[in-house]
């Protein structure tokens, strides 16, 4: 069990590029953290700072209260998975898993026991003596899942580890690769583009934006009360729109959405100018008209197994919503659209 404090890490490139703009987290000890975020939101850059590959420009990175921010990779008693396996061809499974206690001068009959323990662990007992030219992908992903965890590193870093997997593999290695860390209590930082990936996985996620962490929370957390107006859109699909309070309402830009300040949920201290966020949670599409609703029209539907995601559009606007199976949306069907306490920030 090891924890990582991060503290005011900037990271820039040689020509200019700010890879990381003084983020500041904690990962606790055992604690599951994926860091999630747009293509150049850092996310990479930082999981590569934690492993040693890149050297921050200014900050600090310490490992259980000791700075590493200069420790060489391998010292830093990391493991690290890649999206691309990364698997030695010329060695069997077993060579491949026992590469890493070679390197720390392992004697040999605890390497054997080392390494058919650890194949155990993530299901590949008996494939020791096998070449990775006869494993499938996922069992090749095991192997390197193993060769990380087999010297029992004090972190476990995943950098896309199982972006490249097809569904169901993918899902069934997720399961595998949580119960994993719950029970060996292992500090895990896993970078993935895919937020319902993080949001099912995760202690915490860390959301990151131009270098910048927008937020560090549970999931719950992230998904039901989004810290800014972007998090909102990115992880939970919300619809942005400008508003503004006057007497005791919030107008948005198109004045048919306005609400009295009692009915939003305001996060922050409300301003004259305001960013409204509705959630798709907060969004009912109904057959027939209500009291509150006004007439939308469904313009995408798509099928997710508990019900339909579905975008509707409402005068100018388009919201993101979810149904039960028993509605059947379809495009271009007229529906009533009812909107219940918006998020709103101040600008």
């Amino acid at each position: 069990m090891s924890d990582i404090a991060i503290d005011n890490l900037s990271v820039v490139f040689p020509d200019g590029t700010v890879g990381l703009d003084e983020v500041s987290l904690t990962v606790n000890s055992g604690e599951f953290v994926a860091l999630v975020g747009p293509s150049g939101s850092g996310k990479t850059t930082l999981l590569r700072s934690v492993a040693g590959f890149i050297e921050p420009s200014s900050g600090s990175i310490a490992l259980d209260g000791t700075d590493v921010s200069s420790t060489p990779p391998e010292k830093r008693d990391m493991g690290m998975v890649f999206q691309q396996h990364a698997v030695w061809p010329h060695m069997s499974v077993a060579q491949n898993v026992a590469y890493p206690l070679q390197r720390r001068g392992v004697g040999k009959q605890e390497q054997r026991q080392r390494v058919e323990a650890t194949l155990e662990q993530v299901g590949l007992a008996g494939y020791g003596k096998r070449r990775p030219s006869t494993l499938s992908g996922g069992q090749r992903q095991r192997v390197a899942l193993a060769r990380a965890i087999v010297s029992t590193p004090k972190v476990l870093l995943l950098d896309e580890a199982l972006s490249a997997l097809d569904e169901p593999l993918r899902d069934s290695l997720r399961r595998e690769l949580v119960t994993l860390t719950r029970e060996s209590d292992l500090t895990t930082v896993h970078v993935t583009h895919d937020r319902k990936e993080a949001i099912a996985i995760a202690d915490r996620i860390a959301l990151l934006r131009d270098g910048q962490l927008e937020q560090f929370d549970t999931p719950h957390t992230i998904v039901t009360r989004p810290a800014t107006p972007w998090v909102a859109s990115f992880i939970a699909d919300a619809t942005l729109l400008d508003g503004r309070v006057d007497r005791g309402q919030v107008i948005t830009e198109d004045p048919a959405f306005a609400w009295d300040l009692s009915e939003v949920e305001v996060i922050g201290e409300p301003t004259p100018q305001v960013r409204v966020a509705v959630l798709p949670e907060a969004v009912t599409v109904d057959s027939e008209p209500g009291p509150q609703s006004r007439r939308g029209e469904i313009t995408s539907v798509l099928f997710e197994v508990t019900g339909y995601s579905v975008s509707v559009q409402v005068g100018s606007v388009v919201f993101r919503a979810r149904t039960s199976t028993a509605m059947r949306p379809e495009v271009g069907q007229a529906v009533a659209v009812s909107i219940a306490r918006p998020l709103v920030y101040p600008m």
